[in-house]
């Protein structure tokens, strides 16, 4: 976790300027480009772009209402937090176009940026595009409030535009194809192998598996690099679209399945089954209502926690469908991040266990012995195994040490122990459903 929490500050919720470096030369090619810092790599502003601009669509056609503020303070109709989402993305696709424009135009990268389709009058259409409709997202702004309707009307306007232009419908189909390249060498295999036995009933959905995982990366450097998290929820939009499309694609094949093995039609069954679950766990439970969350801690929280539900689930469906190809393949072997990941969850669990062994001693005999001890290891577990708990529970795990540190009197003390212990058990608990430690004794 960042020693500070990416987010909007208040001072920040008002839309900054639209007139900058970037939306200025945006209608213009020839101004400001020459002096534009360099994409270091056209291929991945060219992903980025369709990610961001698949993200925003998605985003605007479910109205934004699945993560809106349902209940909070700031009213379920008041959609202010949703245009600066929504604006957040706009002006990433202006910059990396004002990127892909200076690779035309000064970087000899031509032939890399045209071997998608996408022309630098197409580029430069969009650029201009997207400046105007930031113009508008400014003046829709200057609003206290924005009404659903007026929300949906924007997200109307926005929609249309992007029709007209042809280099935006091109990067958003760009999204939804590959993926073959996020997908470990095992499966790679079984696509590059061709057809024929039950392999074709992996072809067409290992790439879809390939494009979600390449999708949910976005969110993973999106923590790991202390952005702001509330524009995620435009990518997670986009994984959601693509999951359901995955689950519809799964139950069509195995209806029409003939002649396929009962294990490969029970593996894919599973996949839809498991993909069905994790996403409306993490629709209905940790991205509901993220839009109008004002603490950084608790967006910071959620965010991880749908980003791990949904990329560990979709590792373990990928390891078993290997396992049809290589039997007694598994997660360590596929996934490097699992092996850190089973190294720090081991050691968690550990800790844990030695923590509740300790507390549960000094709650039976509160001497002073045993309470100088736990207090000392309290301090050199904190040190050391905090940050192997997922975010949301830190809170609750830091907050229960500090006031066993602070109470001095036995009477006192008891009672916050048997609180504690009980925390510890339930978390000891979770810590054992994670799906790295799943066969680990």
């Amino acid at each position: 976790m960042p020693d500070h929490f990416p987010f909007y500050s208040e001072d920040k919720l008002k839309l900054e300027t639209v007139t900058d470096k970037y939306a200025t030369s945006a209608g213009n090619p020839s101004s400001g480009l020459a002096s534009a810092a360099v994409s270091p790599s056209v291929d991945e502003d060219v992903y980025q772009l369709a990610a961001w601009a698949a993200g925003l669509e998605s985003f605007l056609v479910g109205g934004g209402l699945s993560y809106g503020g349902r209940g909070a303070a700031i009213g379920p109709e008041d959609h202010s937090r949703d245009l600066l989402i929504a604006r957040d993305s706009l002006q990433r696709c202006a910059r990396i176009t004002h990127r892909l424009m200076a690779s035309y135009q000064y970087d000899q990268k031509r032939i890399d940026v045209e071997r998608y389709g996408i022309s630098f009058e197409e580029l430069r259409d969009l650029s201009k595009t997207l400046r105007e409709l930031l113009f508008l997202a400014e003046s829709l702004n200057r609003s206290e409030r924005i009404e659903t309707g007026e929300w949906r009307e924007w997200a109307n306007v926005l929609t249309e535009r992007f029709t007209e232009a042809a280099a935006f419908s091109k990067f958003t189909a760009l999204a939804d194809s590959g993926g073959e390249e996020f997908l470990p060498e095992v499966l790679r295999k079984i696509l590059s192998d061709g057809s024929g036995g039950d392999r074709e009933e992996f072809e067409g959905v290992l790439p879809r598996f390939g494009r979600i995982l390449r999708m949910l990366s976005i969110v993973r450097s999106m923590l790991d690099g202390d952005e702001p998290l509330k524009p995620a929820l435009l990518i997670f939009s986009k994984v959601s679209e693509q999951i359901q499309e995955l689950i519809g694609y799964l139950n069509h094949r195995i209806e029409r399945a003939q002649g396929v093995d009962e294990d490969v039609i029970g593996t894919l069954d599973g996949a839809a089954y498991t993909a069905s679950i994790e996403l409306k766990k993490v629709v209905n439970q940790e991205l509901a209502g993220l839009s109008a969350i004002r603490p950084a801690t608790a967006v910071y929280a959620r965010t991880e926690s749908a980003y791990s539900l949904l990329n560990e689930s979709f590792q373990q469906i990928l390891t078993g469908f290997a396992n049809q190809f290589s039997p007694g393949v598994n997660e360590l072997q596929l996934f490097p991040n699992f092996a850190e990941k089973l190294d720090r969850s081991v050691k968690l669990r550990k800790k844990l266990q030695e923590m509740l062994d300790l507390v549960q001693a000094a709650e039976r005999e509160p001497d002073k012995g045993k309470t100088t001890k736990l207090n000392e290891s309290l301090l050199k577990y904190t040190e050391e195994t905090v940050g192997y708990l997922f975010y949301k529970d830190t809170e609750t795990f830091e907050r229960f040490v500090e006031e066993i540190l602070v109470t001095r009197q036995k009477k006192d003390l008891v009672p916050i122990l048997h609180r504690f212990g009980a925390y510890l058990e339930t978390l000891l608990s979770q810590v054992n459903m994670r799906a790295v430690l799943q066969g680990q004794s």
